[in-house]
Formats: C-alpha cells, sequence, structure tokens
C-alpha cells in the first residue's frame, strides 16, 4: 500500500505514512487500493474535507478545523467514531502546519497536547488497532514561538476531540466530566474518564434524567483514588446538586431541560488537592446498538 501510494505520489517510500481501519481480522483488498490510488496525484487540492470524507467509515459527516496564530496556519483532520478509548482507538487524527519546529520539538509538544484531549477521548471504553495522531510541519510559515504556538495546537486537539466525542456511534450529545480538586492530576483523569465511561452516566445523559447517584458511584468507584464523601461538590450544566454529603435544592425540571440540550457538562470538585481534568464522551443510545449489532454486515 505504502509503496503504491508513493509510486502514484513521486515520493519516496518511507514519506508514506501508514495508517488503516476496518474490521479487525479481515484483510483490505490491496488490489483495489493499488489500482484506486492510481492518478490520485492529478487530484491534490487545498480542501482538506475531501481527504477526510476518503477515511470516514462509521463517521456522520467528514471532521476538520482550522485556526490561525499569528501568519502560521493549525489544520487538523480526523475520524471516529467508535471503538474509541485512550490508547488504542479506531481513531485517525492528523495534523498540519506552515510553522517551522524541529522533530523533537513537535513530538514534545504533541504529546502534552494529547495528554489532556484525545488521551481523555473515549466513546464506549472500547480499543482497537489503528489509534493514530500525526503532526507534520512544512516550515513555509518560518519559526514561531513556543509558547504562542503551543496554547492553539492544544486548542485544535480539543476542538477535535469534542467533535469526535458528538460524533461517537449513534451519539445525539457530547458529554464532558471535569474533576477538580483531586489529589494529583492522574487521579483527576482516572475519575474524569470514569464518569465519561459509565453506561449508567451516558444513559443518564440520554434520557435528561438528573440522577445524581450515579455520577457519585462513577466517582466512588474508583478505589485506589482518594475520595472523602462528604467533601464532594456535584454540579451538572452548571446547576449544583450535591454537597456536604446532601442533594442541594434545584429546580428539576430546569435542569431537565439543560440536560436535554448538548452539551451535557458534568463537573466534580472533590476538595482534596490540585488535580484538575477533564475528559470527552457521548451519551448511549439505542442508534449504538444498531450500529454496531449490523457493522459487521455493512
Amino acid at each position: 500500500m505504502g509503496a503504491a501510494a508513493a509510486a502514484a505520489l513521486g515520493v519516496p517510500v518511507e514519506e508514506v505514512l501508514m495508517s488503516s481501519t476496518g474490521i479487525i481480522g479481515i484483510q483490505l483488498p490491496i488490489e483495489h487500493i493499488e489500482a484506486g490510488l492510481q492518478g490520485i496525484a492529478a487530484e491534490l487540492q487545498d480542501d482538506p474535507l475531501k481527504g477526510v470524507e476518503g477515511m470516514m467509515t462509521t463517521d456522520s459527516y467528514p471532521k476538520a478545523t482550522s485556526l490561525s496564530v499569528g501568519d502560521v496556519i493549525i489544520s487538523v483532520v480526523g475520524k471516529g467514531s467508535g471503538m474509541i478509548a485512550p490508547n488504542l482507538a479506531t481513531m485517525l487524527v492528523y495534523i498540519f502546519t506552515d510553522a517551522e519546529f524541529s522533530a523533537p520539538a513537535l513530538d514534545r509538544m504533541l504529546r502534552a497536547a494529547v495528554a489532556d484531549s484525545f488521551n481523555m477521548l473515549s466513546i464506549d471504553t472500547d480499543t482497537s488497532t489503528s489509534d493514530t495522531c500525526a503532526i507534520m510541519a512544512n516550515g513555509l510559515a518560518g519559526p514561531i514561538d513556543e509558547e504562542v504556538f503551543f496554547p492553539a495546537l492544544k486548542a485544535a486537539c480539543i476542538r477535535m476531540t469534542e467533535m469526535l466525542a458528538r460524533d461517537g456511534e449513534g451519539a445525539s450529545k457530547l458529554l464532558r466530566a471535569t474533576v477538580q480538586g483531586a489529589r494529583t492530576q492522574e487521579e483527576a483523569r482516572t475519575i474524569a474518564r470514569s464518569i465519561i465511561n459509565s453506561p449508567l452516566v451516558k444513559t443518564m445523559a440520554y434520557g435528561a434524567d438528573p440522577n445524581i447517584g450515579r455520577v457519585l458511584m462513577a466517582v466512588g468507584k474508583c478505589f485506589d483514588c482518594a475520595v472523602e464523601p462528604e467533601k464532594i461538590v456535584v454540579w451538572i450544566n452548571d446547576t449544583l446538586v450535591f454537597e456536604r454529603g446532601l442533594k442541594a435544592a434545584y429546580d428539576e425540571m430546569r435542569l431537565r431541560e439543560l440536560l436535554s440540550g448538548d452539551p451535557v457538562d458534568i463537573r466534580v470538585d472533590l476538595q482534596l488537592g490540585p488535580g484538575t481534568a477533564t475528559a470527552y464522551g457521548c451519551d448511549l443510545t439505542q442508534g449504538y446498538i444498531e450500529e454496531n449489532a449490523a457493522y459487521y454486515s455493512s
């Protein structure tokens, strides 16, 4: 596949980055791929959405975002949209910039950006084999200070993370969980992921049902993390719902209206330390079941 792409584009084969997705255990039909790659050099263009459309599987729409930092452009394209959890996922994301950086500098910044974005993304807690996130810089815009470039890179990665989460298989809304006041950042990440990954929290978001116990359960089952129940404070879509060990007084009908929208934001303050993290996911719907029950045949 790499050799065929290199030949079609007239570049060295070692400059071709390989990624793939599909049904695990089923070999891709290389003869069709080789035939399809012929003549692609004549179709190169500036619109990134054309390339994104070509790598969609169960995505409902092509995903791309761009921003500028001074004279520098950062563009991100990606695909989801199921079997996505940190470390291995059916996620392909490519970041392009015309900034001038060394490879080690790009690697360092990308790892830091991914830690707070794609590595905090989960659609269904399942993993796959095609997890890819790469950044490429052609240097045409010249150098830029890392302290200026990195915040923009991180923001672009978080934006793409939210796009992937919102378009999870069968999803109807984005779900974000922010944990603050944890003993460490790693514990904050663990608890935020626990909230996002909980099927009960996901169905709570889908059904617009403000069931506080489901959020507390997701926090409490992180047995290796420090949690003091009487200190926990919980907000759902900026509505205080729990503090001092008791359900807070709030307008339930109004909160149900807020939960019916998109996104759903859950915030938990453990009041134990400086750790803070945000995880990204989606609700769980009948659409997810239908999509995956018929995936192989599709």
